[in-house]
Parts: C-alpha cells; sequence; structure tokens
C-alpha cells in the first residue's frame, strides 16, 4: 500500500472505544492500523467499515509485548509509509474484589497492558515518527475518568490511568523537541460492552448500587478526531468527555 493519506495506529481496535474511534478514523479517510489482541475482532472492525476497509491494516498484537509491538508499528511503516497519529487505547482491569484479596497476578496483568503496553508503544510511535519525513505526530491516550477519580475496588485500574497522566505529561514534554504532540481523553461512562452493567447498577462509594447514565461512544470517537485533526502546533493536553448527569463531579 502508498500512503495516501494520514496514518494512525489504534490499539484495543477490536471492541468498544477502539472500534469506534478506528471506524470513524476509516470514514473520515485515515488509513488505520488495527492493533489487538484477538484477529477475528479486529477483521469485524474493518468488514464493519465497508469499503474504507481497503485502507485497514489488521496487526494482532499484545500491547505489552515489546516484540509485539515493535512488529506493529514495523508493519504499520511498511504498509503506509509513515505514523501521523497513535491512539493508546488498549486496557483491562482486573476482577473487582477488596484491594487486599487481588492476587499479585491480576495486579501485574492490568500494569503490563494499561501501563507499559501505553509506554512501548508511544516509544516506538517516538522512534518513527522523529525520523519520518515531515517529522513529528501525535499520540492521544485514554486515560478515562479513573485517572481523577475510583470506583471501589479498582485499585490496579485506577493506579494505571493516574500513571496515564504522568505519561501524558512526560511525552508531551520530551516530544517537543520531535514535533511530537500527546494528550489525554479521559471518558466517562461510554456505552459500550464493557458498560452495560452500569444501566443495572454498579457499585458506588457509599457501598450501594446504582444505575448509572450513559453516552453514545459516537460522541468519544468524534472527540479523538477533532484531537487528531489539529496542527502540531497545537494540541489538546488534556480533555474529559462524559456522561453528564454520571456521578463524578459534585459528591455524586
Amino acid at each position: 500500500m502508498q500512503a495516501m493519506s494520514k496514518v494512525v495506529i489504534v490499539t484495543g481496535a477490536g471492541t468498544g472505544i477502539g472500534r469506534s474511534v478506528a471506524l470513524a478514523f476509516l470514514r473520515e479517510g485515515y488509513s488505520v492500523a488495527l492493533a489487538g489482541r484477538r484477529a477475528e475482532l479486529l477483521q469485524d472492525t474493518a468488514k464493519e467499515s465497508g469499503a474504507a476497509g481497503s485502507r485497514a491494516l489488521v496487526v494482532p498484537t499484545n500491547v505489552s509485548d515489546p516484540s509485539a509491538v515493535r512488529l506493529l508499528f514495523a508493519k504499520t511503516k511498511e504498509a503506509f509509509g509513515r505514523l501521523d497519529v497513535l491512539f493508546n487505547n488498549a486496557g483491562t482491569g482486573a476482577p473487582a474484589v477488596p484491594l487486599e484479596d487481588l492476587t499479585y497476578q491480576q495486579w501485574q496483568s492490568v500494569v503490563d497492558v494499561n501501563l507499559t503496553g501505553a509506554f512501548l508503544c508511544t516509544q516506538e510511535a517516538f522512534r518513527l515518527m522523529k525520523t519520518q519525513s515531515p517529522r513529528g505526530g501525535r499520540i492521544i491516550n485514554n486515560g478515562s475518568i479513573s485517572a481523577h477519580a475510583p470506583r471501589p475496588n479498582s485499585a490496579p485500574y485506577t493506579a494505571t490511568k493516574h500513571a496515564i497522566t504522568g505519561l501524558t505529561k512526560a511525552t508531551a514534554l520530551d516530544g517537543r523537541k520531535y514535533e511530537i504532540a500527546c494528550g489525554q481523553i479521559d471518558i466517562g461512562n461510554a456505552a459500550t460492552d464493557f458498560t452495560q452493567v452500569f444501566k443495572d447498577g454498579v457499585m458506588q462509594a457509599n457501598g450501594t448500587l446504582a444505575s448509572e447514565p450513559r453516552m453514545d461512544v459516537e460522541h468519544v470517537a468524534r472527540a479523538v478526531l477533532h484531537m487528531a485533526s489539529l496542527p502540531l502546533d497545537t494540541n489538546v493536553q488534556f480533555m474529559t468527555i462524559m456522561a453528564t448527569k454520571m456521578p463524578f463531579v459534585g459528591r455524586g
């Protein structure tokens, strides 16, 4: 394939927010490398885009594996010639059990995907973006509302999402000399399979169960597209997009 349009890598592109964002990029004419653990779900994303799927590259990737991440970026460069945008979206959680009952393996698996995976992808993006011509690009991190406030029994997920904020700031600073911009989008209650249970009731800080409002995930996709569409001398450093009435601001 030849580079005919701007090029994006979306991690976690097989489901949820990642799939919606990848489809939005494809609709807008971008070439998109679809990264995720399950090849069949990535293929489904490409098929769902219709004719735009001709600009999709499916690369099954475990973002916590450095060799797999290197291969993802090498295949993207080979197929499209460059990289303009990285959306660090891949994420996982641990069972909602008391903090003291979490196993080391449950903690480590969340850190490996949510934090180390984002770092490894960012590192490879730097290596490619700083050497390509024209130089530079944009990295957008999916932080989550959990980068600000935890849910009960969510220590691994919350800790990694707070850490993503630090990674975003460090990346934005270190990327300046290479014309690499970095920002973060914090998303609250997008309507995906992951948040389906929120309609029935989710644990609140006071120990009760309550149904929470959700928003159309398409609004998230449009927000990421806006961040990506800006010139490199302009950056959305942090954006929060959320269901208006979800319990985040105030006391619930």
